[in-house]
């Protein structure tokens, strides 16, 4: 089960590339579009997805708990739709949701600052000082995005596959890099393991959500570890009532075979143990 990540900087000519790979391969291509497009689905809104998809938090407490729920429904979506197999996922830190499984071709495009102001320039008919801004901006922003959900440089190359630079490669050689990269005999794995791997990422990702939207739940000191659909709670809550809610949680998704609780009640919130 094949599945292509890639990354890229504004201006970087990340579009064109990834359209051709997919009509190349008959792969689908999850990005924006097919977001906005499944977003209903899971409780998202067109506002929602303008305000948080690719940029990081608002460090405000209970604003960024809402950020992070919904930032979770958009990684659900991509994982799902992931599981249909031979997609590309463009953006949304996409190898970053996908770890453990060893068929995913990892690509970065890329091009030096001022070749990308250049090209948004000419491409949005806009000023080249306010192309230079908006390029800025962005980098920042996914740079940031990917540090706080993922803890990673999207910079670091070791992080890739594949880095390409649009300003020393045509068009037709980075899809046939892609394209070549992606049949590489490293990167076979048995489609039945990859799946099996997947479902356990979108039993955790749901649970996550629930977790999140759980109002019992007052903070999220606990972690989440699914195995061949089995959860396993560890951490720690600070009442029963919390832990409570967290089983309930597990209890709302279909598909758990099994669940461990490991968690801890602590006290130092001034919260009885027993509420």
């Amino acid at each position: 089960m094949a599945i292509i990540t890639i990354s890229r900087e504004m201006g970087s000519g990340g579009i064109p590339i990834v359209h051709q790979v997919a009509e190349e391969l008959g792969y689908k291509l999850i990005n924006g579009g097919t977001i906005k497009n499944l977003a209903s689905d899971y409780g998202l809104t067109d506002e929602t997805l303008q305000q948080i998809d690719e940029k990081p938090p608002a460090f405000i407490e209970q604003l960024d708990r809402q950020i992070e729920l919904d930032m979770n429904r958009i990684q659900l979506i991509v994982l799902e739709e992931a599981l249909k197999g031979n997609v590309i996922i463009y953006g949304r830190g996409g190898q970053d949701l996908l770890p453990g499984i060893n068929s995913v071709f990892r690509v970065r495009v890329i091009a030096p600052f001022e070749e990308r102001v250049e090209r948004w320039a000419e491409q949005e008919w806009i000023d080249p000082d306010l192309a230079r801004s908006l390029v800025r901006k962005s980098d920042q922003q996914r740079a940031g995005f990917i540090k706080y959900y993922f803890d990673r440089n999207w910079t670091n190359p070791i992080e890739y596959d594949l880095v390409i630079n649009t300003m020393r490669l045509s068009n037709d050689t980075a899809v046939k890099l892609i394209v070549d990269g992606v049949k590489d005999q490293n990167l076979v794995e048995k489609k039945s393991a990859a799946k099996d791997k997947l479902r356990d990422l979108i039993l955790r990702k749901k649970i996550q959500i629930a977790r999140l939207a759980d109002k019992r739940i007052k903070d999220l000191w606990f972690n989440i570890k699914v195995e061949d659909g089995h959860v396993t709670f560890s951490g720690h809550v600070y009442s029963e009532a919390e832990r409570q809610a967290a089983m309930d949680g597990v209890n709302q998704v279909d598909g758990v075979t099994g669940m461990t609780d490991d968690l801890k009640i602590v006290g130092y919130r001034n919260v009885p143990a027993d509420n």
